[in-house]
């Protein structure tokens, strides 16, 4: 269970921005990590957020759907400044909860956040970004992450096989992003948009 209280302490994608920002200006990253290599993937997950920021376009049914909303809801993302997929994932959501007034984000730190990040794991680890919509009374609708399904496929596959170490590996997903341009992403969560949409009008008959 995600309290009211947990979801309003978050930050705002232009809070989390900004925390970025200054932590690697100061040399450091979020998380207790601060190895050279974590502060490496940070600089370069600045890089791809503040592109996918200015370059980012929604479909325009994503859209429509976005602002058909018929009730606020909250949206609660888990995150890490380090995480390539984060840098890659959560600039597209943040457009999207940008682009209705219904939604509610706020961003929080994955290890500063264990009980609920142990709430949602994916195949029993800490995978980030997970997105978790709750409703008004902060009820869960949905879940989302840490990758759209393709991409989480590849990932399975080479830690069930080796086949390439993770320095390889990451590369082959970020190449994979950077040819997707959040396409994946944005029809994944045009199937959850819509089955949320069912779920809150069933809850508004009832109400």
């Amino acid at each position: 269970m995600i309290t009211k209280e947990q979801f309003e302490s978050g930050y705002t994608y232009s809070e989390y921005r900004k925390l970025v920002d200054d932590e690697f200006a100061n040399g450091r990253t979020t998380g207790p990590n601060q190895g050279e290599d974590y502060l490496d993937y940070t600089k370069m997950n600045i890089h791809r957020m503040k592109r996918l920021d200015k370059t980012i376009e929604l479909d325009d049914e994503l859209v429509s759907k976005l602002k058909s909303m018929p009730c606020e809801v909250n949206w609660l993302l888990l995150t890490e400044a380090w995480c390539g997929d984060a840098a890659q994932n959560v600039p597209i959501l943040n457009k999207m909860a940008e682009a209705s007034t219904k939604i509610n984000l706020r961003l929080i730190l994955r290890d500063e956040n264990l009980d609920i990040m142990n709430q949602y794991l994916t195949n029993g680890g800490m995978a980030i970004p997970k997105l978790v919509i709750l409703d008004g009374e902060m009820n869960e609708i949905a879940s989302w992450g840490p990758r759209p399904a393709t991409v989480q496929e590849m990932v399975m596959e080479n830690k069930l096989t080796g086949a390439m170490p993770y320095s390889e590996f990451g590369k082959v997903v970020q190449k994979w992003y950077a040819t997707d341009k959040g396409k994946s992403l944005q029809l994944e969560m045009m199937t959850i948009i819509e089955e949320m949409q069912c779920v809150l009008d069933e809850r508004l008959n009832n109400s």
